[in-house]
């Protein structure tokens, strides 16, 4: 009796985790385009922008290093600047993914100095295929190699309102 019981409350409780982990949130206009993007990783904080006006704030998971800039590949480090978004692929292995301007000139040209390779491939991404249902329980901890990670949802609707070329400023 005890052991049904307990396995009752564990259901009702991976029923609450999953509920919260997927609970739908206000989604943006349809038609809206942003003009800029503003993450502070301090914060774990990804805002979009509209004409200087905040659209909407996303909590974000980051590299499993996320302090200090990205100087090589493999440090698992989020890079800090101003970058752009360069392209979108809407096949990615992560659901969606925007791809970010780095390494820029600068970048490259202190990886050089110090004889390292800057890495690359740093996206806005969702979570990978077949683990869209972890949702927001993927933000407990940083995860990526140096990007930025949202749900699915959440990707999902970045990735409508972000045209090419928008504005990636990334701060400490």
């Amino acid at each position: 009796m005890i052991l049904v019981r307990l396995l009752a409350l564990l259901s009702f409780l991976i029923i609450l985790v999953l509920l919260y982990a997927n609970w739908p949130d206000r989604s943006l206009s349809k038609n809206i385009r942003i003009d800029k993007i503003i993450l502070y990783k301090s914060k774990h904080q990804m805002i979009l922008v509209k004409e200087g006006e905040t659209v909407k704030e996303y909590r974000v998971a980051l590299g499993k290093n996320p302090v200090g800039h990205k100087m090589q590949q493999g440090d698992n480090r989020t890079p800090e600047g101003v970058y752009l978004i360069d392209y979108k692929n809407p096949k990615s292995r992560f659901l969606f993914a925007l791809h970010i301007s780095y390494p820029d000139d600068n970048d490259k040209r202190i990886a050089d100095q110090k004889k390292l390779n800057p890495g690359g491939e740093i996206l806005i991404h969702g979570l990978k295929k077949g683990l869209g249902f972890i949702g927001r329980l993927h933000r407990f901890y940083d995860w990526t190699g140096g990007c930025i990670a949202v749900t699915n949802s959440e990707i999902e609707e970045i990735y409508r309102v972000t045209p090419v070329g928008t504005i990636v400023e990334i701060k400490p």
